[in-house]
């Protein structure tokens, strides 16, 4: 297997060049023809994906070791480079566009595709806890939980990792298995909304929704940054390339690897909480890439808001529940209870309003303000939070103690 990954690599890497110089000697600019760009004589066929998954036959008669990987794997790796193509070339709607693909140092490419999964043209079969692969063998495999009745098998997905007990250097390797089930719930009608929330997300807290209730955030990163900077400084005193070197590298993997478990298991229990309280939860549209970009890009990438709203997203779906987004524009400004406008910096945490004369925590006002928004989006009447003023005077009382720091 990590003979195979060294090879998909080699080949996408050929196959990138390959779209790079085309792109290159058929461009030029606009005003004038460039005898460093434009071609003389024989102008360059096109390269697309058709075109290089027809030159197969060719490479694995060029290099016989490429015969010793499944066909379809290897068109897949054609395809994840198409994919990453037409996002660089081809803008989205918004007119944005993904950065143009790189090529592959040894141990970039970490993972390979079996289209197909049991049955008769398939390059990968599970049956009874064994995973048998096209050209690489049978090997039993440890299932963290049991195949669901009722599934179609898609796709196996072979990911190396690292790993506290493996050798060499502790990689390990996983089978993911994408799977189908029709049995999925239809999304619930608007009519049929019976409770919504609105959530902000923020770094004081993780969210905090129009009910009042605040979830801590965990800044897995910020404590794990000392455990970090010693492993990295071990690392970088270490011969690069040399088993010791990789010793050192293996442990640094080791530790981001427990961070992104730790974070991925937080924002499931906080999505499955939301889905099992609510019908409808309406989030903002954040820009979380221009967001990241600022002084405040660590603690940002430690939250993770994307990869928690993509969770939410997920968990929702399967549920049949709703999720909107709204508008992020002046969702902390606004007064939820008269519409004024209440200037206030990132420091003041509590929003004081000169017009209607109520004080309410700046994360809650937000919440209350995105959960309108949301029902708007949906064509639902606004309810507000659900509370009078005054409840919500009281419970912003208690809200303060509980978050309030202990000495």
């Amino acid at each position: 297997m990590d003979r195979w990954l060294e090879l998909l690599r080699r080949h996408w890497n050929y196959a990138l060049g390959q779209r790079l110089d085309w792109l290159n000697r058929t461009r030029s600019p606009v005003d004038r023809c460039s005898v460093s760009y434009e071609p003389i004589g024989e102008i360059p066929h096109p390269v697309n994906y058709y075109t290089q998954q027809a030159a197969l036959k060719e490479t694995k008669l060029l290099f016989p070791e490429y015969k010793q990987i499944y066909a379809e794997t290897q068109q897949v790796n054609l395809q994840r480079l198409n994919k990453a193509w037409d996002r660089w070339r081809k803008p989205v709607k918004r007119g944005k566009r993904g950065g143009r693909p790189r090529f592959k140092k040894s141990g970039e490419l970490r993972s390979f595709v079996f289209p197909r999964v049991n049955n008769s043209r398939a390059g990968a079969h599970l049956i009874d806890g064994v995973l048998k692969l096209s050209r690489i063998g049978s090997m039993p495999v440890v299932m963290h939980r049991p195949l669901p009745d009722g599934f179609t098998l898609k796709q196996c997905t072979i990911l190396k990792k690292a790993v506290r007990v493996a050798w060499p250097f502790g990689h390990g390797w996983y089978c993911c298995i994408s799977m189908k089930d029709d049995t999925v719930p239809e999304l619930l009608p608007v009519d049929s909304v019976k409770s919504a929330v609105g959530i902000d997300v923020g770094l004081e807290k993780f969210l905090t929704t129009s009910d009042g209730e605040a979830i801590p955030i965990p800044q897995f990163y910020r404590k794990a940054q000392d455990r970090l900077a010693q492993a990295q400084r071990v690392m970088s005193r270490r011969v690069k390339g040399s088993k010791n070197w990789k010793k050192a590298k293996h442990k640094v993997a080791l530790l981001h690897l427990h961070l992104t478990r730790c974070r991925k298991e937080f924002h499931y229990q906080v999505a499955h909480w939301l889905c099992s309280k609510y019908d409808l939860i309406a989030h903002e549209d954040l820009n979380i890439k221009g967001l990241a970009r600022t002084k405040l890009a660590k603690s940002i990438h430690d939250a993770a808001w994307g990869a928690f709203l993509e969770i939410l997203q997920a968990v929702a779906v399967k549920r049949g529940l709703l999720v909107q987004f709204v508008n992020p524009r002046g969702t902390s400004i606004e007064c939820f209870n008269c519409g004024s406008r209440v200037e206030k910096s990132l420091s003041e945490r509590v929003h004081c309003c000169s017009s209607c004369k109520v004080e309410i925590d700046r994360d809650w006002n937000s919440g209350i303000n995105i959960l309108n928004r949301g029902l708007m989006a949906v064509g639902l009447p606004l309810n507000g939070c659900g509370k009078s003023i005054q409840d919500i005077e009281e419970q912003q009382v208690s809200f303060v103690r509980r978050e309030k720091p202990t000495s």
